[in-house]
Order: structure tokens, then C-alpha cells, then sequence
């Protein structure tokens, strides 16, 4: 019988058979398949594909364990003594049934990310097929998957952009559509995606949102929230203007997208023209405590030291090792808000307007303690960390670093001259500034001078003694004579960041620059260091569920030389000296200098002491009407008595 059955197939065979050259055939087309033997090669390869697939779906299970994308872990913070600080993430996620979710709001997501849910069998061939070709042609798999398709992902996979993971995704999904109700797998869904802000699940997005339960949405603002599943990153509108606009054009095109497909009618469509604004930040996660401006700032160097995606870090389970040191922090909050407390009883009208920053860095870097608002609910940025105000005097060290480094030039072609702590500069107020070629000309046809506190003259002076007294009149022409480049170079190299750089121009001397307080702990912290400067950080150990994660820790980097650092501490040691006699033992390493603006909007204190280096700073400014610093109208006291110091002295007791 087999033999009967191959001799009646051999002739069909034959027709299949290559013969090459082919004949009756020219060119190239004497060595072109026949249509037959494309068809019999098409045919074998749809039945073995079909064959695979089916193995393939048949060997695959659904796992019985969710992965930990459907298991949101806390985040724990610590102390640097080893002690709990602070936890985040156990209330970013809350599961709810579907029949709790407006239909609005599931349509809402629907129409954004997979109208045809309910008549589909579970995955999208031809987005597979243009995540394949992304995937050979540009290196990622993104686009194309149903909600069946994320669901499976979410809670049953990792987020690994591969081949091999799209397509366990696709024969899952086909199998998870075939055991579970469309509904059942929307509810999943809904309950598992990724709305940034750390949440999971529609419920929680719309509490950090809007402020409401899901069942409080109205259809415009599931409209955003489901524009937040194309990547919370790139559409949450408070993050950046480029996010504002992309977040309106997805709503827009969510909305009309409802229309299209028969889901909101024209009228309700109209009714919906103003972009629903959610809340700036997520209530769920201030407390208003003054940790949460510590977990902001160590969250944001954990994800950056440690490459973790905002996704990653909001799953949770790391344990963050953060360098803040309870004490001076407890220390630090309560003298800010003894000093707070003061200024409402003696000055109300002004104290309503008033703003305090504070940080102690150490001089390896680590960030100690900050005091970053009175309520992170009601003022989320952190003044610590904010560059505001202008430095005003506060900056002369670095001039006076950059003069002893770098020499001064005075006179046209002529060299480099040595400037020591003995030069003697004109401390007369008004004095006009020079070039080496002559006077400096601003736009307007005037000669730029500088002028002291007080409108004071001090005649010949040396630059020692001109830091140690704050005298701005030698600083000013001093930087001219150094270079206002080099001036900047030392000061960046010092820890100060370009971005709070003032103008290339002579005020750049006067400290129009504005830092944060704790870029200017941290350039302070320099000169401690002899010279040696090392980048604030804020977090020295990560691990998750015991495994240590790669940290980032910046390595200390020479910025001024060892004796220049000396010098500058020494003339730093005499303004503290000479402002403060009997604050601290004879015997106590202990530096600093006040800082004032000659528009008076910013008082500031930054001094050393035990290798520590603690800024302080208080201005006003109401928030409600502009971001323009006001006169302090006395609010901050004297330059070398005032709240500053006051703040600072009790941050750093006792100082020995």
C-alpha cells in the first residue's frame, strides 16, 4: 500500500521538483522557483508556523504567582545611625471591582488604548508584527499590545524589551482571553497599570490626581488620567511645559476618539474645551512633615546614582541608606522654627512673605541635615535645594580662592602677577572699576563702581582683611583683575552649579550668582577639605530584598590648592573671629561670614565648623503675586547678628 500510495504522489512531486536551469525559460528566469514550488514553500512554511504556534500555545501556562509589578512593595528610608526615617508606597495601591469604575472611565481607557477589547481575541497581530520589526530594525518592542497584552505583562512578566518576552506575552494573552471574562481581565487591568506619581491602579491615580475616588472621575478627567498609560513621565503635566502640551493633545484626542467610536456624544463632547489641571502634588504622599522634603531629595539621588527608572523606584522594596543625621536635623528644624516663631510675634505683615533655607553638608559630601519649608503640602519645593536669591557678599570667598590661584593681571600684556592674603586693594566705597585696558563701561556710558555696607571707606586695604571685615569694594576689582572666567571656574569647581552662575559681568565678584544653600554649604565645605571638593550627596547604601543595588558616590576632586583653602579658612576664621568674639572656644576650629545684598532681599550665614559646613539663608517673597525677592525690611536683623547666624549658631552648637 505505501509503495501504491508513492507511485500515484511521484508524478505531483515531480511538478515541485527543482530543475535548474529551467527549461524554456531565459535570463533570470531559468533559475526562478516556479509558481508551483512558491506555493508548495508557502504552504510548508503557514504549516509549520501554524504547527509551532500551536505547540507553543499548548506548552504555555499561565503562572500561579504575580510578579512583583502587581505586588507594589514600601520604600524604607534610614537614618544615618541605621534607624527608620520614613516609608513610601504603601498606600499607592488599592485593587477596585470594575463595577465601582464609572463606564465613562473605562471607555475613557479603552479608546486610548485598545477600542476593540471586547470583539478582539486577546493580542494584536499586526502590532506585534510592527513590534517585531521595531525590534530587528530600531532596538525596542514598544507599541502594538492589547490591554490583554499589558494586563499579562503587568502581572505576569517582567518589563524586559525582548523578542523572546513579546511573544510569551502574545501566546499568554491568547490563552488568559480564552479562561477569563473580558471583564475580569479589565478589572485587572485597571487595577494594576502604572500611573506615575507612584501609583498603581486607577483608584489611587485619580486620589493623586484629583484628590477624589474613582467614582468621582468625570469622563474629562479619565480622558487624562488614561493618557497617563502611554508613560506617566512624558504626560504629567506639573513636571515641564513640553509635558503640559503632550497631556492636552492626549486628552483632546482621547475625547474625540470617544466620540468617534460611538461612546460620548457631540453635545457632552463640547461641554469638555478646558484641560482638567490635576493637583500639583500627590496628597497621598505628604505628610507635611519636614522627612518629606529628606525622602524628595534622597529619592531623587537614589533613582540618579542608582539608574533607577521612575517605574522601578515606585515599585518599591528598596531600602535606602540615606546620610542625613537625625540629630542635627532634629536640631536644625526646631532653632528654623523657634526663629520663625519670633518673626510672626515681631514683624506679622512681613513674616507672612518670609522664607528660610538651611543645609549642613559634611566636607566628604554628605548631606547632614536641611530644613527645606515649614509644610511640604502647602510649599512642596524645597528651599534648601532652591536657587533663588542672590548670594550677595556671601560669595567673596570664592573670588578671594580664585585671586590666590590664579594670580592677577593689571596692565595690559603684562604677566601674571602673585596675589597674596597682604595685597592691598582700594577699600574706599564707589571706587570705579578698571581693566587693563581702563575703566569698565557698562551699556549705558557709565563707569561701574562698587559700594560697601554702609557706604563705608576703608581706604588701603589687604584682601585678608577686606573678607574678614566684608569689605566688597577690593573683591569687586580684584575679580576683573583675576577674570570674572576665572572667578566662575573656582567657584563651580567649588561646588557652586553653572546653572546659578550670575552674568559673566563685574557683579559676578558681589554675588549676584544664586545657589542653594546647599551648594553653598557644599562650597564651603571645599576649604574645610583643604581644596579637595567632593559633590553633595544624599544617600550612601541602596539594597532591595537584601541585594545591594549599584550606587553612584562621587569621588572627591581637586578644586583649589591646599594653601589657598588654608588662606581663605584663615580669613573666614578671622570674620567669624572679629563678628562673634567669645562664640566659641579660642582653641575651636570654627569659620564664617554673613552675607547681604545691597538691594537687601537676602540675608545669609555659611560657616565651618568640626569639618561640617552649615548655609543659611532667609528672604521674602510672595508666591502669590511673583517670583521677585523683597526687602527684608530688618526681618533677618544685622548682617553679622542677625537670623542667619542665630539660625546657624544653634544648628551647629556648640561650636568648639
Amino acid at each position: 500500500m505505501p509503495a501504491a500510495l508513492v507511485a500515484r504522489l511521484a508524478p505531483y512531486a515531480r511538478r515541485f521538483r527543482p530543475r535548474y536551469p529551467r527549461p524554456g525559460r531565459t535570463g533570470w528566469r531559468r533559475w526562478a522557483p516556479s509558481g508551483r514550488q512558491w506555493l508548495g514553500i508557502a504552504s510548508t512554511v503557514i504549516g509549520l508556523s501554524g504547527l509551532l504556534l500551536g505547540i507553543a500555545y499548548a506548552a504555555t501556562d499561565i503562572p500561579k504567582d504575580l510578579n512583583s509589578y502587581a505586588t507594589q512593595q514600601d520604600n524604607v528610608f534610614f537614618w544615618s545611625d541605621g534607624t527608620p526615617m520614613a516609608r513610601t508606597g504603601w498606600v499607592q495601591r488599592q485593587a477596585m471591582p470594575l463595577k465601582d469604575i464609572p463606564e465613562d472611565v473605562r471607555w475613557a481607557v479603552l479608546a486610548a488604548e485598545n477600542e476593540s477589547f471586547y470583539s478582539d481575541a486577546g493580542v494584536s497581530f499586526t502590532g506585534i508584527t510592527r513590534a517585531l520589526w521595531r525590534t530587528v530594525g530600531r532596538g525596542d518592542t514598544q507599541g502594538g499590545s492589547t490591554i490583554t497584552q499589558q494586563y499579562v505583562k503587568n502581572v505576569y512578566l517582567n518589563q524586559d524589551q525582548t523578542v523572546s518576552r513579546k511573544f510569551t506575552e502574545a501566546m499568554l494573552a491568547l490563552k488568559l482571553d480564552n479562561r477569563m471574562s473580558k471583564d475580569a481581565i479589565l478589572e485587572g487591568y485597571l487595577n494594576t497599570s502604572w500611573f506615575g506619581r507612584g501609583t498603581y491602579g486607577i483608584q489611587r491615580a485619580a486620589q493623586a490626581y484629583y484628590g477624589k475616588d474613582v467614582g468621582e472621575l468625570n469622563v474629562s478627567e479619565a480622558a487624562f488620567l488614561s493618557s497617563l498609560l502611554k508613560g506617566a513621565g512624558l504626560y504629567d503635566p506639573t513636571l515641564s511645559a513640553a509635558n503640559h502640551k503632550r497631556a492636552v493633545e492626549r486628552w483632546n484626542w482621547v475625547l474625540n476618539r470617544m466620540v468617534k467610536i460611538g461612546k460620548l456624544s457631540p453635545s457632552a463632547r463640547a461641554a469638555y474645551r478646558t484641560f482638567p489641571e490635576p493637583l500639583k502634588q500627590n496628597p497621598l504622599y505628604d505628610t507635611g512633615e519636614q522627612s518629606d522634603y529628606l525622602v524628595e531629595l534622597a529619592s531623587q539621588y537614589a533613582q540618579d546614582a542608582g539608574h533607577l527608572t521612575a517605574r522601578e523606584f515606585d515599585l518599591g522594596g528598596y531600602q535606602i541608606y540615606t546620610t542625613f543625621d537625625r540629630k542635627r536635623e532634629a536640631a536644625l528644624d526646631a532653632v528654623v522654627a523657634k526663629a520663625r516663631r519670633k518673626a510672626q510675634q515681631a514683624h506679622p505683615e512681613e513674616a507672612s512673605a518670609a522664607h528660610y533655607g538651611a543645609a549642613s553638608v559634611a566636607a566628604d559630601g554628605r548631606i547632614l541635615a536641611v530644613y527645606g519649608g515649614p509644610d511640604h503640602r502647602k510649599q512642596g519645593f524645597n528651599e534648601s535645594n532652591a536657587a533663588t536669591v542672590p548670594s550677595g557678599s556671601a560669595f567673596l570667598p570664592f573670588v578671594y580662592a580664585a585671586g590666590l590661584e590664579h594670580g592677577a593681571v593689571k596692565r595690559r600684556d603684562a604677566p601674571r602677577e602673585q596675589v597674596t592674603p597682604q595685597s592691598l586693594y582700594n577699600g574706599d566705597d564707589d571706587v570705579p572699576v578698571s581693566t587693563p585696558e581702563g575703566p569698565y563701561w557698562n551699556r549705558s556710558g557709565k563707569k561701574v563702581s562698587a559700594h560697601n555696607d554702609g557706604r563705608k571707606s576703608w581706604g588701603r586695604i589687604t584682601l585678608r582683611a577686606a573678607l574678614a571685615r566684608s569689605v566688597n569694594t577690593p573683591f569687586m576689582q580684584l575679580g576683573m583683575d583675576t577674570g570674572l572666567d576665572k572667578v566662575k571656574q573656582t567657584a563651580q569647581a567649588s561646588g557652586l552649579l553653572s546653572s546659578s552662575m550670575g552674568p559673566q559681568v563685574p557683579a559676578l565678584s558681589l554675588g549676584s550668582s544664586t545657589p542653594s544653600a546647599i551648594r553653598m554649604a557644599s562650597g564651603y565645605t571645599t576649604f574645610a577639605a583643604a581644596g579637595q571638593h567632593t559633590e553633595p550627596y544624599s544617600v550612601r547604601h541602596i539594597t532591595r530584598n537584601g541585594s545591594a543595588v549599584r550606587l553612584d558616590v562621587p569621588d572627591a576632586r581637586r578644586a583649589v590648592g591646599a594653601q589657598v583653602a588654608g588662606e581663605v579658612t584663615q580669613a573666614l576664621t578671622d570674620s567669624f573671629r572679629s563678628a562673634h568674639p567669645g562664640a566659641a572656644p579660642a582653641a575651636a576650629a570654627v569659620s564664617g561670614k554673613a552675607g547681604t545684598t545691597a538691594d537687601d532681599t537676602a540675608a545669609w550665614y555659611v560657616g565651618t565648623a568640626r569639618a561640617v559646613s552649615t548655609a543659611v539663608v532667609v528672604y521674602r517673597m510672595d508666591l502669590a503675586k511673583s517670583l521677585e525677592p523683597l526687602p527684608l525690611k530688618g526681618l533677618a536683623g544685622s548682617a553679622t547678628d542677625g537670623v542667619p547666624y542665630d539660625i546657624w549658631a544653634g544648628a551647629m552648637s556648640p561650636l568648639r
